[in-house]
């Protein structure tokens, strides 16, 4: 595989390494979500995955090409809850030690999993430090492996798997709709879909205070964000990586963003009318139908929701915040 570049043969690979670890998600439909939105929705549903996010697939994939003294010696990566949730099980699994570097105001729900999946956890305060410069000066000194959140080809492939499964169920998708952070389930997804259904168009969705992917999308050039003030705390990444970016300009097809109140609203809606727990990153992709700006929804819409690693006490907040019941 090259450094910078992931094909649909490599996320097949990928999908035959991690099935006898990762989850094969369900595909949920309703009737009362398609009669609102005048379409068809099928709904991947990863927080059903392990750890409860797709972040579990890339996970999986990229320890299992660690090489055999990497194993031994274990890796580390950084991340605010998803990935670190992922790696940590994997690890486990696999039987490679973890250390994550997450920002001490890190979701509890999201840290203690994290630590009660094995890993070491080392905190960071996030407006004094940087994720990556800490990471990268504990895995030197300690002699681990780096595996990313994101930006990393494996971590990509791993991710497209999900698209894989939803394409084999779910025949004629006009549109595929994905969250984007760091962008590795985006361009994993867009690989997937462009191979097994190259009519199906895919768009990616961040929030609108979060919205380096969408700029860098549209100008050809990386933006940044420094910690951005949105909800959906697995979007607050800084900016598409080195590998994501490319694949992202290649294979999708459109950006969007959205407001806080259209997570919430979205977020509200697979809780209340559809018996789903998100958290608000997994319901950004359905969040882009309840912007009033949208363009129109076309017959067959692929979703995937990402996550759905929320307390419950902080959901009902939003719920309430927003003046939603």
């Amino acid at each position: 595989m090259s450094e910078r570049l992931v094909t649909y043969p490599d996320i097949e690979a990928a999908a035959q390494r991690i099935a006898d670890i990762a989850r094969r998600t369900p595909v949920h439909t309703s009737s009362t979500f398609d009669k609102q939105f005048g379409a068809r929705f099928f709904f991947k549903c990863e927080q059903f995955q392990r750890t409860g996010s797709f972040k579990f697939r890339g996970a999986c994939n990229a320890l299992s090409l660690l090489p055999t003294d990497g194993k031994a010696r274990g890796a580390l990566t950084w991340s605010s809850g998803n990935h670190a949730q992922a790696l940590a099980l994997a690890g486990r699994l696999l039987g490679v030690p973890i250390t994550v570097v997450m920002p001490s105001d890190a979701p509890r729900i999201k840290l203690e999993a994290t630590r009660g999946y094995g890993a070491d956890i080392v905190l960071y305060d996030r407006e004094h430090t940087t994720r990556e410069a800490l990471a990268a000066e504990v895995a030197e000194e300690r002699g681990l492996s780096i595996v990313p959140p994101y930006d990393h080809p494996h971590i990509v492939a791993g991710q497209g798997t999900s698209a894989r499964e939803l394409m084999e169920e779910v025949d004629d998708l006009d549109l595929l709709l994905a969250s984007c952070g760091g962008g590795g389930l985006l361009s994993g997804s867009a690989i997937s879909a462009k191979t097994l259904q190259p009519a199906c168009r895919v768009a990616g969705v961040e929030p609108a205070n979060a919205d380096d992917a969408t700029r860098s999308f549209r100008t050809g050039t990386l933006h940044t964000v420094h910690n951005p003030d949105t909800i959906a705390d697995g979007a607050r990444t800084p900016s598409l990586g080195a590998t994501t970016f490319p694949l992202v300009r290649t294979y999708v097809d459109a950006m969007y963003t959205v407001r806080e109140i259209s997570i919430v609203r979205a977020m509200h809606f697979l809780w209340q009318r559809m018996n789903l727990v998100v958290e608000p990153t997994g319901a950004l992709a359905v969040a882009w139908l309840f912007e009033e700006d949208r363009p129109a929804i076309p017959e067959r819409v692929g979703i995937i929701v990402s996550g759905g690693n929320v307390e419950l006490a902080a959901a009902v907040r939003l719920f309430e915040e927003f003046g939603l019941e």
